[in-house]
């Protein structure tokens, strides 16, 4: 998934975080600092992609702010896509030191030797920490952890629908659903897996045919396939849906409206967050000490308070209060009944997958 929807997952306040500065330069848009490109003194400047809107927000307050004042390393932020990156390290150019994406962006990437290999040794913060070896490929660093979750109205169900099964079962749980289109993220086929039957731990490598047939049992049952983060709760909270799949934090703004909807953590596919140095970057050394910082527990717990992505550092989650942790997908309760998105069987296959599921939706 392209990093600028991360960006728009959740609508959170970030109260105090700085109003970025907006500056148009070249392909990108660079979003807050006190310098600018063109500054002599390039090394305590650290220039860092993200995905900007209310990620950014917290990304600043929790991580960029402190990591300043402690080091005197301003941080600018800019919003590329990763295909303008590649085509920056492609020319030999790259305009950015770091880049916040998704670790399937990365894997891409590292196929593409866009990426500088992560030396682990540089960071203090990875030893000893318990970070889990997917977050750690060769050529990134897990940061924070998003998840897709099921949500749905509990005033249009007489029963809380607690598995993708009950979620299927439009005979006990009737009513209207709603599932995510290939057009916003990866097709849902663990979804599907997981209601035929599929433990969580047998996932992969995914039955493809297995789970495009289970996808054509709901199918009539399914009101919209959603191609904006936005749209799922618009639908769940216009009622015109009573069940759908959706991204972490965009039912707990339902619910703090005061709209009678819940979510259920059980099977829910988690996706990580993380770092990468783009091959040729300029400033590999203050590159390396914003990583090292991000991954304190102190700093991954700051900013999981104020954006709802779970931290990669188990010891984080020891500073957060339990109301904080509920809505996490990587507290210690909600890991043991979710599932790790495999980034490397989705890059082997998520072309053939994309377009076998927009003909099966378009037939």
């Amino acid at each position: 998934m392209e990093a600028n929807r991360i960006g728009r997952r959740t609508v959170l306040s970030t109260a105090g975080a700085l109003a970025a500065a907006t500056v148009v330069t070249g392909c990108g848009t660079l979003m807050g600092s006190s310098e600018s490109r063109g500054s002599g003194s390039s090394k305590k400047r650290l220039v860092v992609s993200n995905s900007g809107g209310t990620y950014n927000d917290a990304l600043t307050k929790a991580i960029y702010e402190p990591f300043a004042k402690e080091t005197g390393i301003t941080v600018t932020t800019v919003n590329y896509q990763s295909a303008q990156i590649i085509a920056q390290v492609k020319q030999g150019r790259p305009q950015v030191d770091l880049m916040d994406n998704t670790l399937l962006n990365f894997q891409k990437m590292a196929g593409l030797e866009c990426l500088e290999p992560v030396d682990q040794d540089r960071l203090k913060s990875v030893k000893g920490a318990g970070i889990a070896e997917h977050n750690l490929p060769e050529h990134a660093v897990g940061k924070n952890v998003w998840a897709s979750v099921m949500a749905y109205r509990t005033d249009s169900l007489k029963r809380t629908p607690k598995s993708w099964a009950d979620f299927w079962n439009t005979h006990s749980f009737s009513g209207p659903r709603s599932l995510q289109s290939a057009e916003a993220d990866l097709p849902e086929l663990e979804f599907a897996l997981l209601a035929d039957g599929v433990p969580l731990d047998k996932l992969y490598p995914l039955d493809v045919d297995r789970a495009f047939a289970s996808m054509s049992r709901i199918r009539r049952d399914v009101k919209k396939f959603w191609n904006t983060g936005a749209l799922p709760a618009v639908l769940l909270g216009r009622k015109e849906v009573v069940a759908t799949s959706l991204w972490g934090g965009r039912a707990d703004e339902l619910i703090k409206q005061g709209q009678p909807v819940a979510y259920q953590w059980n099977g829910a596919r988690r996706m990580t967050n993380g770092w990468g140095i783009p091959k040729g970057a300029g400033n590999m050394d203050a590159a390396y000490q914003l990583i090292d910082f991000s991954l304190r527990p102190e700093v991954q717990a700051a900013f999981s308070k104020l954006f709802p992505h779970g931290p990669v550092v188990p010891g984080a989650t020891k500073l957060l209060s339990e109301d904080v942790l509920a809505t996490l997908p990587t507290s210690p309760t909600n890991l043991k009944t979710g599932f790790d998105a495999d980034v490397a069987w989705w890059d082997k296959n998520r072309d053939a997958v994309t377009k076998r599921w927009q003909e099966w939706a378009d037939a």
